[in-house]
């Protein structure tokens, strides 16, 4: 895969997580109108984060990352790939089955786990029902992601980008359908996401038939290659359960504080979108990019696409970080201030927002640099980077606690984000020559932080200008479609004039394979 079309896969996977994400907004500005901050959004919410964690714990981030690498292994050296899949996916089928069975039976506790701030209170009565409808969702959206895994593995990307629109389209057909039949909105949301599992999983299946994997039924086995898969994928699923022990800190310091669980999601989902179009986007691309050329030995196209998919991943985050900062307010205002959502909870949401922001390119480049380790198949690494991640998550989260309330759940993963990626930046010192940074790296990266700052700078001013239109009802939508379009002129026009990026460089991606 060339550097222009390593570019274009994340554009194309860019592109379709952009609609999905914009999607799921229209999902997120329904939802917090008609739930708000209440009890039964609260309840929701930490219901809806269980099986999500426990996803990531087991499929999309670890799991997938040991996987992806000796999937590819296998199809560059003519092996039997899908049979490794097939005892992959049983395996995995059987193993989250029961799984699944056992953290319903366990749900009180899983609650508390999360959000012990809601014990004693209706809050907890809800989690625990909620909880319960929505966990087998995590057997579905597992199955799924190992099959986008094999779709990504072979340049397959529209239906592991596209796939997430369905779920957000169900939950808001969901939505509309309860409002209209007078069903408890609650309710109707917690039998949705297994439903959306299943819609995900289904669709997915039939891309890879098309593919031309089969995917039969196989009697799980613990085969020769499934525990070499074990031993790479151990340390990155213990890595992945300490990312989430980051989580279940910043909800339970969150759970003390009333409405502080949605003000903390919502502001979630606002910074998510540049993180999961960028993010997501590099991460589908490089890994099976970076595991071929490894295998090939290739180590001057490696570099190339390194350095490339670090150059895109800051030229688009970092400027999305200063406007995450710079006009968190309104944003958080024209996109969710409406129904059961006040103002309060606007200003609320927006402090959370700003402080994920600042860690925006943080999270972003971890997503570049993870890779590196798991391509060579060192899983190890990561797993102590995230150790240490973890503690200072946690001493921030508590020790800003007395003095940043709910805040100091965003602060700390910021500040914990931005640590892991300086452990795995000086822990890449030594991987050699294919993951040094080249000189059009060195020049435009300097450039690209002038040209955010830039665009920081005529957010500010123009805000103040638009204060009053941003304040009435109708006015509002225009006031933030002007903002978002002077930052993105002011944005590639000073880009372009400090020569931060080629105008043409993204023309090409698109126009060649």
């Amino acid at each position: 895969m060339s550097s222009i079309r390593l570019v274009r896969g994340f554009v194309t996977v860019g592109g379709w997580t952009f609609g999905s994400r914009l999607v799921g907004f229209i999902r997120d500005v329904m939802m917090a109108a008609y739930l708000g901050t209440g009890p039964v959004a609260e309840a929701f919410l930490i219901a809806f984060s269980l099986p999500n964690m426990f996803r990531r714990f087991f499929a999309e981030g670890a799991f997938n990352m040991a996987f992806v690498p000796m999937f590819s292994k296998k199809l560059e050296g003519g092996e039997d790939a899908e049979g490794f899949a097939r005892d992959a996916y049983w395996g995995m089928a059987a193993l989250l089955t029961v799984f699944t069975v056992l953290g319903m039976l366990a749900m009180p506790l899983l609650v508390l786990l999360m959000a012990s701030g809601f014990r004693g209170d209706e809050r907890f009565g809800l989690a625990v029902l909620f909880g319960n409808i929505a966990f087998p969702y995590i057997l579905f959206i597992s199955l799924t992601a190992l099959l986008c895994g094999m779709l990504n593995a072979t340049g397959r990307f529209f239906a592991t980008a596209a796939v997430p629109i369905l779920m957000n389209l169900i939950f808001i057909i969901a939505m509309v359908i309860a409002d209209f039949a007078g069903w408890p909105m609650g309710m109707t949301l917690a039998w949705t996401v297994p439903l959306t599992g299943v819609a995900q999983l289904w669709f997915t299946w039939i891309a890879v038939r098309r593919a031309g994997y089969h995917m039969k039924f196989r009697r799980p086995r613990l085969t020769p290659e499934l525990k070499r898969l074990a031993i790479i994928a151990g340390p990155a699923v213990l890595s992945g359960g300490v990312v989430q022990i980051n989580l279940i800190v910043g909800r339970q310091v969150a759970s003390f504080t009333e409405g502080a669980v949605a003000w903390l999601t919502y502001a979630d989902r606002l910074y998510q979108l540049p993180l999961g179009v960028v993010g997501i986007a590099i991460g589908v691309v490089l890994l099976p990019d970076l595991s071929r050329r490894l295998r090939a030995g290739d180590v001057a196209g490696g570099r190339a696409s390194f350095n490339r998919g670090l150059e895109f991943a800051l030229a688009l985050t970092l400027p999305a970080a200063v406007a995450l900062v710079v006009i968190a307010l309104p944003l958080v205002q024209v996109l969710f201030q409406r129904g059961a959502f006040d103002a309060t909870d606007s200003v609320n949401t927006a402090w959370a927002l700003a402080a994920y922001g600042i860690g925006l390119p943080a999270f972003v480049l971890h997503k570049v640099l993870q890779p590196l380790y798991y391509a060579r198949e060192d899983s190890r690494s990561p797993f102590y980077f995230a150790l240490a991640s973890m503690v200072v998550n946690v001493v921030f989260a508590l020790g800003l606690l007395p003095f940043a309330g709910y805040l100091a759940a965003a602060l700390a993963t910021t500040i914990s984000a931005w640590v892991m990626v300086g452990q795995l930046a000086w822990g890449a010192r030594g991987m050699g020559e294919a993951v040094s940074l080249d000189d059009r790296f060195r020049k435009r990266i300097w450039r690209i932080l002038l040209a955010s700052a830039g665009m920081g700078l005529v957010l500010w001013l123009a805000q103040g200008q638009l204060t009053a239109m941003l304040a009435q009802h109708g006015a509002r939508y225009l006031a933030l479609s002007i903002l978002v379009g002077l930052g993105m002129v002011s944005y590639f026009g000073l880009g372009a004039v400090f020569g931060a990026f080629g105008l043409g460089d993204f023309k090409s991606a698109m126009k060649r394979s």
